[in-house]
């Protein structure tokens, strides 16, 4: 079992993302004034504490070197290695998030009002890749769900469209048409408002590197990396299914849910085990398993659906 009740949840384990935000302009301030190697272990004021969720895995932790180097980010290049070498480029601070489509609330919202005064919480959730690895991230993030009940989508809303920031001036990759930018995703509307979903905007007590998805991306830990989308500029609020990036570039690869599933296998290869990053390429692999271990608190989203075919 990878979770516990929301019961669980302490009054005093919880704090807004606006004690959360002062801690990032604290670090900004530390390092101005030459103390940006500590600002890694300042997590926030002390007299805030982020939320230590219930909504966590007890596996170990992927090495923090490893979960920013080795990374999918195609914007910036094919290779594992050219986010990290490449996304620098990429400038986050201020980032704007426009909400659009059948909500009450839509507009162009800067990212801290987009997100206070919501719950910080640390997440440690297994990341699974289509190519066959996996990490253990401990996330920071706001459920996905407090936003979307915060903009008040219509009844005409069944799906969520996430979109990635597309510029060419900061974005190497850009200018090659590796895939069709920009970059977009999508989840039906009782997958977004699952507790397990987060907007995530950090990482191991620190704010999100560029190349793992700054500031603002999506966590679904059920399904493959894909569509965990980052750096997200717009959420679109859809009466239809969107048509996903990579399924639109192989429709026969990449479906839809990209639910974890060790019974559908890529068409070039079995998905039925996986590599842990970091414990060396010649390492036995582990079983996959379905919807990447969160089957108790998910099976029930797809019921009645053949997973074979909607995967």
């Amino acid at each position: 079992m990878l979770i516990r009740n929301n019961s669980e949840i302490k009054e005093n384990q919880v704090t807004d993302y606006q004690d959360y935000q002062k801690r990032r302009e604290f670090i900004k301030t530390a390092a101005g004034l030459g103390l940006a190697a500590l600002s890694g272990s300042l997590i926030q004021p002390a007299s805030a504490k982020i939320l230590k969720s219930p909504y966590s895995t007890s596996e170990k932790l992927t090495d923090y070197e490893d979960i920013t180097s080795y990374n999918n980010f195609y914007e910036f290049g094919t290779s594992k290695s050219d986010p990290k070498r490449y996304a620098k480029a990429m400038k986050t601070s201020p980032w704007t998030v426009s909400v659009e489509g059948h909500c009450e609330k839509p507009g162009k919202y800067n990212l801290e009002d987009l997100l206070k005064p919501l719950t910080v919480e640390e997440r440690i959730y297994r990341f699974r890749c289509v190519e066959g690895w996996s990490m253990v991230i401990p996330w920071l993030g706001v459920p996905l769900a407090d936003v979307i009940k915060r903009m008040k989508p219509t009844s005409r809303a069944k799906f969520v469209y996430f979109e990635t920031l597309a510029d060419p001036k900061q974005m190497r990759a850009i200018k090659h048409q590796i895939l069709d930018w920009p970059y977009v995703e999508g989840l039906r509307m009782d997958e977004a408002l699952h507790p397990l979903t987060i907007l995530a905007t950090g990482l191991y007590g620190k704010d999100l590197l560029n190349q793992n998805g700054a500031p603002l991306r999506l966590v679904v830990p059920w399904k493959y990396g894909f569509k965990s989308i980052k750096s997200i500029v717009k959420i679109r609020f859809v009466e239809s299914q969107p048509m996903n990036t990579w399924r639109k570039s192989s429709q026969d690869e990449y479906g839809f849910y990209a639910n974890v599933n060790p019974d559908v296998p890529h068409p070039r290869w079995s998905q039925r085990r996986e590599r842990v990053i970091g414990s060396g390429f010649f390492s036995r692999k582990k079983k996959t398993r379905l919807f990447n271990g969160y089957e108790d608190q998910v099976a029930s989203l797809y019921s009645g659906m053949d997973l074979g075919k909607n995967f």
